[in-house]
C-alpha cells in the first residue's frame, strides 16, 4: 500500500493559501484567517502549514511529534550561537523532553492555584493605585498609564522582591524583552545579556537568603520543591524566577491593553462587568478569545510525521493559530461577536496546551480579572480620544497607544 496515495504531501494537496506580510495586524489579516478557515482545517500560509481549527490545534499542541523550534525567534535575526542563544533555548520554554518533564514537574508544586490566589490583595493595590494616579484628570493612555506599569509589581511581590526594587526589575525586563522583538536593524546583544546578568545576581542573592530564612513567597516555594528526593539547583532557581519575569510581563501588559480596547468598543459590555463583577473571569475569556495577543504558535517535525490526513515532511515549520481556532465556527456560536456573559464555550488555546501549557495561566486570568473588575467599576463612560494602532500579528501584539477619557466613579 502506498502511503503518499493516502496521505498526501501537506505543500501538495490543495489546500487554500493564506498570504499576509510581517508588517500587518490582526484585524487587518482577519477576514483572510476567515475566508481560508471557511474552506479547510489547514492552510498553507507564508512560512508553512498553519492549523486553523479549534480541534486541530487543540490536538497538535498536545502531540509530541511536534516540538517548540527553540531560539526561532533569534535564529530569523540571523542568531544561532553565544550566550544569548544558550540562555534561551535552555529556558523552561526552549527544553523538551525528559529534562523539560523534570523541571515541568518540580516547578508545578510551587506554582500552584494558592500561589496566585494569595497575590490578590497586591493585585487590587497595583491596579488601584494606578487609577487613583489618573482619576482626577479623567483621561489617560490606558498601554502607558495602566497596562505597561501594572504587572511588574504583582511578579516581583510573587517572588517576594522588595518594593523599593521594582522599578528594576522593570527597567530588566524593558531590555531583556528587545530579545523577544524582531528588530530589523538586530538584537544588542551586549544590552540584553548585561541586563540579563545583573538579573540573574540578584536572584542568586535572593535564593542564598531565601534557602536561610524561607518566607511565604514563589521563590521559596521553589527552593522546598522536590519530586522524589530531587531539587532545582541555582542555577535553574535562576532560571525559573528569571523566565517568570519575561513571560508574565509583556504577554499581561499587552492582553491587559487589548481587553480594555475591544471593552471600549462594546460600551454594553462594559457596564455589564462594572455591575455585574462576577463576569470577570468570563470577561478574561471572551477578550482573549476575541483579542488576543498572541495569534499563534509554532511548532516543528523533525520526522515524516502523518498528521490530519496528510504528510508532513521532516523540518516543517507549522503555526498552530490560535487566533483563527479562537473563532472556529464549528465550536463558537456567532464567533464574531463579542459577549463577556458566553456560556458553554471551550477554554481558549492562547495558553497553549500539552506540556507546554503555561504555568502562569491562573496567575494571568487573575491579574486580568482584577484589573478589568476595577477598571470598569471606576472608569465609567469610557470613550476614545485618539486611535489605537496595533502592533503585527506576528510579534507580541495589542494597542501601542489607547488615549481614553471617562469619568471617575
Amino acid at each position: 500500500m502506498n502511503v503518499d496515495v493516502l496521505c498526501p504531501n501537506v505543500f501538495d494537496a490543495g489546500l487554500p493559501t493564506l498570504n499576509y506580510d510581517v508588517t500587518e495586524t490582526p484585524a487587518e489579516v482577519y477576514p483572510r484567517i476567515h475566508a481560508a478557515q471557511q474552506q479547510a482545517a489547514i492552510a498553507i500560509g507564508p512560512f508553512g502549514p498553519e492549523i486553523l481549527s479549534h480541534d486541530l490545534a487543540r490536538t497538535v499542541l498536545r502531540d509530541p511529534r511536534f516540538t517548540i523550534p527553540p531560539g526561532m525567534n533569534l535564529m530569523v535575526q540571523g542568531i544561532t550561537s553565544g550566550p544569548l542563544w544558550d540562555k534561551i533555548v535552555n529556558s523552561l520554554l526552549g527544553l523538551d523532553g525528559e529534562p523539560h518533564r523534570r523541571l515541568r514537574s518540580l516547578v508545578s508544586k510551587a506554582f500552584t492555584p494558592r500561589a496566585s490566589a494569595r497575590m490578590d490583595g497586591t493585585i487590587v493595590e497595583v491596579i488601584n493605585d494606578l487609577i487613583d494616579h489618573v482619576a482626577a484628570e479623567g483621561r489617560c493612555d490606558i498601554v502607558t498609564d495602566i497596562a505597561r506599569p501594572y504587572p511588574v509589581p504583582i511578579i516581583c511581590a510573587l517572588l517576594g522582591a522588595p518594593r523599593e526594587d521594582w522599578e528594576q526589575f522593570s527597567l530588566w525586563a524593558d531590555d531583556i524583552f528587545t530579545a523577544f522583538t524582531f528588530n530589523p536593524d538586530g538584537v544588542d546583544e551586549a544590552l540584553v545579556m548585561r541586563a540579563w546578568g545583573e538579573l540573574d545576581d540578584y536572584v542568586d542573592e535572593m535564593v542564598a537568603r531565601r534557602r536561610h530564612s524561607p518566607t511565604d513567597d514563589l521563590l521559596s516555594d521553589l527552593i522546598r520543591a522536590e519530586d522524589e528526593g530531587d531539587r532545582l539547583n541555582a542555577a535553574e532557581l535562576r532560571m525559573l524566577a528569571g523566565g517568570l519575569l519575561l513571560a508574565g510581563t509583556d504577554t499581561t501588559r499587552n492582553q491587559l491593553a487589548a481587553s480594555i480596547d475591544v471593552l471600549v468598543d462594546h460600551p454594553d459590555q462594559w457596564a455589564l462587568l462594572a455591575e455585574h463583577p462576577e463576569l470577570a473571569a468570563g470577561a478574561v475569556e471572551e477578550t482573549m478569545r476575541h483579542s488576543p495577543v498572541g495569534s499563534g504558535t509554532l511548532r516543528i517535525v523533525t520526522e515524516d510525521t502523518e498528521f490530519a490526513g496528510y504528510m508532513f515532511p521532516a523540518g516543517t515549520l507549522v503555526i498552530v493559530n490560535t487566533f483563527a481556532a479562537n473563532r472556529d465556527t464549528a465550536v463558537y456560536d456567532d464567533p464574531d461577536r463579542f459577549d463577556i456573559s458566553r456560556t458553554a464555550a471551550p477554554a481558549v488555546l492562547t495558553f497553549g496546551g500539552g506540556v507546554h501549557y503555561c504555568l502562569g495561566a491562573n496567575l494571568a486570568r487573575l491579574e486580568l480579572a482584577e484589573a478589568l473588575k476595577i477598571v470598569t467599576r471606576r472608569m465609567t463612560k469610557p470613550s476614545r480620544s485618539g486611535p489605537a494602532p496595533w502592533k503585527p500579528m506576528l510579534e507580541l501584539s495589542g494597542p501601542t497607544t489607547l488615549p481614553i477619557e471617562f469619568s471617575h466613579a
